[in-house]
């Protein structure tokens, strides 16, 4: 009888989930496989994480919400440093929940010379773990080698020299090409 009510438990609990609308992920961890994405970006493209498997690395630095101040510090450090992470010969992005257009302009606005993800639905920040799924991303950097496992874990990010502090992580982590 007490196997029954554990899962008429269970079963109200992942229905109260569901009304909710929130996702509970495991966290992830240095070493786990980066979860998959196809994510539609500032520039107009639309981005796999597999399109990168076995040819470089992958940075995603998540941000809660364009055209705020913080959000705006990070990103013009990623401009700031263009040369330097080019030169890593990483991948990298940066992330957040808005829509693609919403970052579009926020990209225009700063002039920034690399690609803004969009996850409006924020079923990959969900996986990442930077959002419930109702939430807006909390401001994580996740390195992925090229063979798709995580690698860092960044959760305590410096905005105004947030793209010094990647180009100097890449290559500590031997990332760099």
């Amino acid at each position: 009888m007490s196997r029954n009510w554990t899962r008429v438990a269970l079963a109200m609990g992942l229905g109260v989930s569901l009304v909710v609308g929130t996702v509970v992920a495991a966290e992830l961890k240095v070493g786990d496989a980066a979860p998959d994405f196809t994510l539609k970006a500032s520039d107009g493209k639309t981005y796999k994480l597999a399109d990168f498997k076995g040819k470089k690395p992958v940075v995603i630095a998540w941000f809660p919400k364009a055209f705020t101040g913080g959000c705006t510090k990070e990103c013009k450090s990623f401009r700031e440093t263009s040369d330097a992470l080019k030169g890593t010969g990483a991948a990298y992005f940066t992330a957040s929940v808005d829509d693609a257009d919403t970052n579009g302009k926020f990209a225009k606005s700063l002039d920034l010379d690399y690609p803004i993800l969009s996850d409006p639905e924020k079923t990959t920040a969900a996986a990442f773990g930077v959002s419930d799924g109702t939430t807006l991303a909390k401001r994580w950097t996740f390195y992925i080698d090229k063979n798709g496992k995580i690698v860092e874990i960044d959760k305590m990010i410096n905005n105004p020299q947030a793209g010094t502090d990647v180009v100097a992580k890449i290559k500590s982590l031997g990332l760099a090409k």
